[in-house]
């Protein structure tokens, strides 16, 4: 093969594998998603190889808490974060389309999510996966796996996707998983050792005032009780932290990265920005919309500097991809705390950097990309979001989706069905 034809050959296949224009490239994520991504449990996967393979955790890994009770790094990891999130697009793409099969598929999400609400023995816990029989799952959730439960399960509510008998059950157990929280004071119930709960609502951050208000506000929608607007209202000028800002006040600043990492984190920011778009467009009183408007505004400006950094990510890169998480057992010790839980899973997700770098390069710079370019669309001011649509539009271009390992190319689809959508 002569140097020429090689270049017009390497050429072609990046064009065809991106695709030729935005809404081509779209469709390929979609495929590439439905192809490898979705298991038999319909939940959404953190990685696999490029033929769909994973390794599934045995019961025995689940019991023996191997890599660690919060099962960080295991190709299952993020079944109701990533279910929920994903339905944005699904939900999204339905209004848009009205088409039979968006609605399936949307479907099949939301009874991932009741599955994963089903596993386990302890009232509100929600799985983040399962092992190979189907049941036994790790013992630790959080609030980062339950907030998007909870808002995907409202947004297939909210957009009209469920039928009428559908809708009932859907929210008999939406309101049965929210009523534990609250009785738990808001914290997310495990499903046994090393720790009773992990994860809070409460938190006077952008970790806690975006979801608890939504959640209240969702129960106000849903229910049609007026407690829940009572108390919603209530927790919404509410102050306290070290700052002593009402929630409210929290959430007009909007997304804040997590302090002290490397990477940008639009991509767990995105958990409490949807939260947010979401009482945006509950919200009926003119200065709480425009409060959340402008958290909305706040959060596609931050999220919005991490879109070059596409250019950081080679989508012809050979680095090793090593699809057996056993390897973070090197650093497994026995844990009797959330705080020893939390130690062991960074110790193991640091042998796994080592032994995966793809992965790890993936996680910097396709994943965060992708995430920011979806919460820039979540801001309801169109000519800011216009402003970026070509750098949108570059990131939805850029990746070869079947040489993705990782899943988290999801959140193009949710970008570039708003962009088609009426704010």
């Amino acid at each position: 093969m002569t140097p020429m034809i090689r270049i017009l050959t390497a050429t072609l296949l990046t064009l065809t594998a991106r695709g030729a224009d935005p809404a081509t490239a779209v469709e390929a994520a979609h495929r590439e998603l439905w192809r490898r991504f979705v298991d038999e449990y319909n939940v959404v996967l953190d990685y696999t190889d490029l033929d769909g393979r994973i390794i599934r955790p045995t019961p025995e890994d689940c019991r023996e808490m191997k890599p660690s009770a919060l099962s960080w790094g295991v190709p299952n990891e993020d079944g109701p974060m990533f279910n929920g999130l994903y339905l944005d697009a699904l939900c999204t793409r339905w209004r848009l389309t009205k088409s039979d099969d968006a609605r399936a598929k949307a479907k099949r999400l939301v009874d991932g999510l009741v599955f994963l609400a089903s596993r386990g023995s302890t009232p509100g816990f929600i799985a983040r996966g399962v092992a190979t029989d189907g049941k036994t799952t790790y013992p630790m959730g959080s609030n980062d796996q339950t907030s998007p439960w909870l808002y995907g399960m409202w947004r297939y509510l909210h957009d009209g996707l469920a039928a009428p008998d559908e809708r009932a059950r859907l929210v008999t157990k939406f309101v049965e998983i929210v009523n534990v929280l609250d009785s738990h004071g808001w914290r997310m119930p495990t499903d046994g050792p090393p720790s009773p709960f992990r994860g809070t609502f409460v938190h006077f951050a952008w970790e806690g005032a975006p979801r608890l208000l939504f959640v209240l506000k969702a129960m106000h929608e849903i229910t049609g009780d007026a407690k829940w607007q009572q108390r919603y209202l209530d927790a919404a000028n509410e102050r306290g932290g070290n700052a002593q800002r009402t929630r409210l006040e929290i959430c007009r600043t909007g997304l804040v990265f997590d302090p002290g990492q490397g990477a940008r984190h639009s991509w767990t920011g995105s958990a409490g920005v949807v939260c947010l778009r979401g009482l945006w467009e509950m919200e009926t009183d003119p200065a709480l919309r425009d409060a959340y408007a402008q958290g909305l505004r706040a959060s596609a400006e931050l999220s919005a500097k991490s879109l070059p950094l596409i250019e950081k990510f080679d989508v012809n890169g050979t680095e090793h991809f090593e699809p057996d998480w056993r390897v973070m057992n090197e650093a497994w010790k026995p844990q009797s705390s959330e705080a020893d839980a939390v130690a062991v899973a960074n110790a193991g997700l640091r042998v796994q950097h080592r032994a995966s770098p793809r992965l790890h390069l993936e996680k910097d710079w396709m994943r965060e990309p992708c995430f920011a370019a979806w919460v820039v669309t979540l801001c309801p001011d169109e000519a800011f979001v216009a402003e970026h649509r070509d750098a949108i539009e570059k990131v939805i271009t850029h990746y070869r989706f079947d040489r993705l390992h990782l899943s988290q190319f999801f959140p193009l689809e949710s970008a570039w069905y708003r962009l088609q959508i009426t704010r």
